[in-house]
């Protein structure tokens, strides 16, 4: 299982949000370059980026903090937040980002995300944020009413590989992760990698996590307060 240390940057600043309420930010680092440092040290050298103010604004507000990361500690980083458009994704792979993690802009603009599944394949993630069952977008602030199996069938036919999932009512609650929304994730689309995001409360999930195959997972706010140590975080993380 691929364990992937987590930044979410807001104004610089390296913070986590409460269910996706900007009013609940709560910063951990004012320097993101000296936090990635830390993960950098305990052998991870992949992380997930977010840049909220993108997310929320639609541009790349917080791009210069990703790209020190990138060049200065030699960190493969998979980011999402402020990308729209084809444009915006095909910018951020040239600078230098692994991949990237798109969400609005598959419900936006889905002729722009199939084309960037086309011509970029793995190294284009699906964020699927749900809120009670369904696709959330535009940071977290709007819902779609279609249902999973339309949304993702034409995206699976243009090679979509890896979806980072995260169940909105556990993001940065500390409750644990919803194991049965990924379990019923792999039942219903089997060839799909599942990262699953929200709800790490320490290394006992990530043991259960492990112990179910789970493909990856996202840990941010269970290390920031204490609850897992880097050192927990490397012994489920295998790069395989």
């Amino acid at each position: 299982m691929r364990v992937i240390p987590a930044i979410d940057l807001l104004n610089g600043k390296v913070v986590r949000l409460h269910k996706g309420n900007y009013d609940q930010a709560k910063v951990y680092n004012d320097n993101p370059v000296i936090e990635a440092q830390k993960f950098k040290d305990a052998g991870f050298n992949h992380i997930h980026l977010i840049d909220l103010n993108g997310a929320k604004e639609g541009r790349f507000v917080n791009l210069d903090y990703i790209k020190k990361i990138i060049t200065e500690l030699d960190m493969s980083v998979q980011t999402g937040g402020g990308i729209r458009s084809y444009h915006d994704a095909s910018r951020l792979l040239e600078e230098g980002v692994s991949q990237i993690i798109c969400s609005s802009m598959a419900v936006k603009s889905p002729d722009d995300w199939l084309k960037v599944l086309q011509n970029y394949g793995n190294r284009a993630i699906l964020g699927m944020d749900l809120k009670d069952g369904n696709v959330a977008y535009d940071g977290w602030l709007k819902t779609t009413d279609q249902s999973l199996e339309d949304f993702l069938k034409p995206m699976i036919e243009k090679g979509l590989s890896t979806i980072l999932s995260t169940d909105i009512s556990r993001d940065g609650t500390l409750n644990g992760p919803n194991l049965e929304l990924y379990d019923d994730l792999s039942r219903r689309f089997p060839g799909i990698h599942f990262i699953a995001s929200g709800g790490v409360s320490g290394a006992k999930d990530l043991e259960t996590l492990a112990e179910r195959n789970q493909y990856g997972v996202v840990v941010g706010r269970a290390y920031y307060e204490g609850k897992i140590t880097l050192d927990e975080m490397r012994q489920f993380h295998s790069e395989d």
